[in-house]
């Protein structure tokens, strides 16, 4: 075979319309065959224009760089004989093959013609559980050099590297996956069924053992790992303070003491034996995650049982698992057997996958994730399909291929769920999140009766998980288009292609299908009388408020029409009851079906089941009632009925938790622990809204003083009073503030904001005044993308400012430089109008408790701690926490704000004094740092 010739190009710009007169600045390509480097031509190009300064910045290529340069005319001839019977490869085809051929078109050259591969959506299949898909992240993943992003010449050397990473990566897959794929390749954007065929012959004329899969049907599945069971006897768990050093600094050369973590153990440790119930306040600095661990471990290995830990977020799983599992390893000298187990909707299930995979009309999105799937299911260990990393469509998909969690027949080797409990039954420990552990609390998992202590690490969250555990949301939009995946005989949809196999195959008369189509008729109908009723009743409604797009109503303040919602799930019932009998009639010698009827048969039965979920949805909303639950209807006047959305949530959830933690424990300890547990004046706030007594201990460990000695609070005291200002006018004055603070510690700045509507605004007029033109900004719901990807966007630039709400004022870690502030806008108090708060706040004053001091107060406090929790990692750390709602100071209640946080030093002044003591205090930390630096 004829060896191929690719061309990998790379070209930077002056930005992306040429309609706009853009222009390149540089361009690289790189000539690759029998996958080695050949020649390489790289060239400044000159614009004709100057270079944007951020182009500048992104690619450090000057006006100076491009003086000299010629323009792309002197190099046009060059450049397309260069391409010629060549394959144009690029990481974003896109955008530098689109652009080159518009340069081509302007200089009077003809189009290129040739076969193309974009190595992004090479990766993305390759490389499925990759991060990013940026060429900077692929290159540092794959140990792939990149010494100057953004530079063509440096991005077209690696791209071409990347490919031959590809290539590689292509030829280790099994040969029935690499089928698959270049069966399925045809419906991408670019030519990798070419690349895939090639790796084919090759395999074909290898005889190779494939030893390392089992197969299911045409699908390669990596084959589990045993587990080793650690034999070896436990060890004894270290009492005294000298014992537990020694055992920490033979594991760790630079190891701080620090006795709030040895208290922690031992109370861990006591509670472990006596099978008895703790709450511990472990603050930052203390090492609570080491803290709970290695009583855990030991306790596990000394008694023959398990210990499951759970924590709230997939993030703080992963630290778990690959930070700190391996320190406990070092320090006690020996591996530990650790699983993690998430509920059963995180796992595949491969033979709906291979299933659906079959289907002929895929997406693109589908297509990509099909061979995605392919790929990752050679490599998985655990079938979790979080390990994915899929585009918006494709979620899509993945969404149809997790594990229900009706039973189903599958082989024990195939069905990964069935997996990691039978790994959990080896384990010592057993690490999952919270609403895993509340569904599988209720459902009983037989392995949770081998556990004897249950630690429940950031506990604080465990209510947020109840309540989503016990929610119910009803989208308009998503009813519909469930709906319409069935559709009428009048349609090309499922109803059409089930009743076509199904009359040829004379196997379901056709008198059924005129009766179901009656009921379908008839249901669709009840439905749409429903959500007419909904809006009408909720217009009535808005004649006595503030006329607004978005309106709110709860549920029992309506007047809806009970008869119609009741005759819609009745009609659903009689539906779901005739398709399944339909279906059950067609399985009849189900071996006799050719694969395509069978497909279809197959979809049938997995709609059949969402309409059953569906009818439970509906019933749980709309019908059912119970008074520990709030439900309320939002629309948008400007979209109806397209916005309606329904929403049932728990007012209190402390008797599910109870009710769930009973059995567990009269025969196990039960330790819930988190940095914040409590506040001042309300001790047991959290203690009470999980439901636990009074009698349960709760322990408070606080990190010493000079953990916290690089940290200052500011509070500034000439902002205008929000309730006497117009919202425009108090948002100029937070854009002031928060430019000249940037600016006095150069970037590296936590913005927290409770409103979105109020971060959006902020960020546009601080981008319009132009005062942060030199720092790059990153804002939740403003910048795309998810709230990790905006973290690391933020670590990687110094000169960076991070706006966020609610999710940024816990949970993210940035250790170190990463941080220099955290300016809170607002002292972080529910919503007043959201509706949760607003039945929970009903219930308490029904009660006749205030509902200010009971929840508001206390919830805020919390969320205050954790904001200020973001700024001081370690006790290296240093920065300035900066409070600009001058409530903290005016009200009564502003002390208790000031008595949650650490014992430092709270300062009061103007904007622009507090601005210069910033600055005085950032310039004697580069000081202290240059001095460190030369010692």
């Amino acid at each position: 075979m004829e060896s191929q010739k690719y061309a990998i190009v790379d070209i930077e710009t002056t930005g992306h319309s040429q309609a706009n007169g853009d222009r390149m600045i540089q361009i690289a390509i790189v000539i690759m065959e029998d996958w080695c480097i050949k020649k390489t031509f790289t060239s400044f190009i000159h614009p004709g224009k100057s270079i944007p300064l951020f182009i500048q910045d992104l690619t450090n290529i000057t006006d100076t760089d491009v003086q000299d340069a010629l323009p792309f005319e002197a190099h046009a001839d060059y450049i397309y004989e260069l391409l010629q019977d060549t394959v144009f490869v690029a990481h974003n085809t896109d955008f530098d093959l689109s652009f080159l051929q518009g340069e081509f078109k302007r200089v009077g050259l003809p189009k290129w013609n040739g076969k193309v591969i974009d190595t992004v959506e090479l990766s993305k299949i390759l490389f499925p559980s990759s991060l990013s898909y940026k060429l900077g992240d692929l290159a540092v993943e794959l140990n792939i050099p990149l010494n100057n992003a953004h530079r063509a010449d440096d991005d077209a050397k690696a791209c071409a590297l990347l490919l031959k990473e590809c290539w590689e990566e292509i030829l280790s897959l099994p040969q029935v996956t690499l089928e698959q794929m270049h069966k399925k390749s045809f419906r991408l954007k670019t030519n990798l069924s070419q690349l895939f065929f090639e790796a084919l012959q090759i395999k074909r004329g290898k005889v190779e053992k494939e030893d390392d899969y089992v197969y299911y049907n045409k699908l390669a599945l990596k084959k589990p790992s045993k587990s080793v069971k650690d034999l070896q006897e436990g060890i004894e768990y270290p009492i005294t303070t000298p014992e537990k050093v020694g055992l920490f600094k033979q594991a760790m050369e630079q190891f701080e003491e620090r006795q709030e973590q040895f208290e922690m153990m031992d109370i861990i440790w006591d509670n472990l034996n006596n099978k008895s119930e703790v709450m511990i306040e472990a603050s930052t600095g203390i090492g609570k995650t080491i803290g709970y661990l290695i009583p855990s471990i030991l306790y596990a290995k000394k008694s023959n049982r398990k210990v499951c830990i759970s924590t709230y977020t997939t993030n703080l799983l992963e630290q778990l698992l690959t930070n700190e599992i391996p320190k406990v390893e070092k320090i006690i000298g020996r591996p530990i057997n650790v699983t993690l187990l998430k509920g059963k909707k995180n796992y595949v299930d491969v033979i709906l996958f291979e299933q659906l995979m079959k289907s002929q009309d895929l997406s693109y999105d589908e297509t990509l994730t099909v061979l995605q799937v392919l790929v990752w299911l050679s490599k998985t260990e655990t079938g979790d399909l979080s390990e994915l990393n899929c585009s918006g469509g494709g979620q899509l998909f993945i969404d149809k291929i997790r594990k229900n969690t009706e039973k189903t027949q599958q082989k024990h080797s195939l069905d990964y769920y069935d997996r990691a409990i039978q790994e959990s039954s080896d384990a010592d420990l057993i690490i999952t999140n919270h609403s895993m552990l509340l569904a599988d609390l209720v459902r009983h998992e037989p392995i949770f009766d081998e556990i004897d202590g249950w630690i429940i690490d950031e506990a604080h969250q465990f209510v947020q998980a109840a309540e989503q555990r016990d929610q119910a949301i009803f989208t308009f939009t998503n009813w519909k288009y469930i709906f319409g995946r069935i559709g009428l005989s009048t349609d090309q949809e499922l109803f059409t292609a089930f009743q076509k196999i199904a009359i040829k195959k004379q196997r379901v008369p056709l008198s059924a299908f005129h009766q179901l189509e009656k009921i379908y008729i008839r249901m669709i109908e009840l439905f749409d009388k429903t959500m007419q009723d909904i809006v009408s009743q909720m217009r009535v409604s808005a004649h006595h408020s503030k006329s607004n797009a978005k309106r709110l109503d709860f549920m029992h303040e309506l007047s809806l029409n009970r008869e119609y919602i009741v005759d819609f799930s009745k009609a659903m019932q009689q539906w779901i009851d005739l398709a399944d009998q339909m279906s059950a009639h067609f399985k009849k010698d189900i071996e006799q079906i050719a694969p395509e009827h069978k497909l279809v048969l197959e979809q049938w039965d997995y709609w059949i089941r969402e309409y059953k979920m569906k009818a439970s949805e509906w019933d749980e909303i709309f019908i059912k009632y119970d008074e520990d639950y709030t439900t309320w209807i939002e629309i948008d006047q400007r979209n109806i009925p397209g916005s309606i959305r329904v929403l049932k949530k728990p007012i209190s959830i402390s008797s599910t938790i109870e009710q769930l933690f009973h059995p567990i424990r009269q025969k196990s300890a039960v330790i819930w622990t988190s940095g914040t547990l409590t506040v001042p004046n309300n001790e047991r706030f959290i203690a009470k809204q999980l439901g636990i007594k009074k009698d349960v201990p709760l322990k408070r460990l606080q990190a010493p003083e000079h953990y916290y000695k690089g940290a200052k609070a500011f509070i500034v005291n000439d902002m205008p009073d929000i309730q006497g200002v117009s919202q425009s006018d108090y948002i100029e004055s937070v854009a002031l503030a928060i430019t000249q603070i940037v600016r006095s510690t150069q970037g590296r700045c936590f913005v927290l904001f409770t409103s979105q509507d109020m971060l959006r605004k902020t960020v546009e007029l601080i981008q319009e005044s132009e005062l942060l033109l030199d720092y790059m900004i990153f804002a939740q719901g403003v910048t795309s993308g998810s709230k990790l990807r905006l973290l690391k966007s933020f670590q990687k630039f110094s000169h960076s400012v991070l706006f966020g709400t609610n999710s940024f004022w816990e949970g993210v870690d940035v250790p170190g430089d990463g941080l220099s502030s955290v300016i809170v806008v607002r002292l972080p108090f529910s919503a007043p109008d959201e509706p949760t708060f607003k039945a929970k706040s009903a219930a308490i004053q029904q009660q006749g408790k205030n509902a200010f001091t009971e929840l508001s107060l206390p919830e805020a406090i919390l969320r205050f701690k954790q904001g200020f929790g973001r700024l001081i990692r370690s006790s290296q750390d240093k920065g300035v926490f900066v409070v600009l709602d001058r409530r903290i100071e005016t009200k009564s209640y502003g002390v208790e704000f000031l008595r949650a946080l650490p014992q430092i030093s709270v300062t009061k002044l103007p904007l622009q004094h507090m601005v210069l003591e910033i600055e005085h205090w950032y310039n004697s930390k580069d000081e202290e740092r240059k001095q460190v630096d030369k010692q």
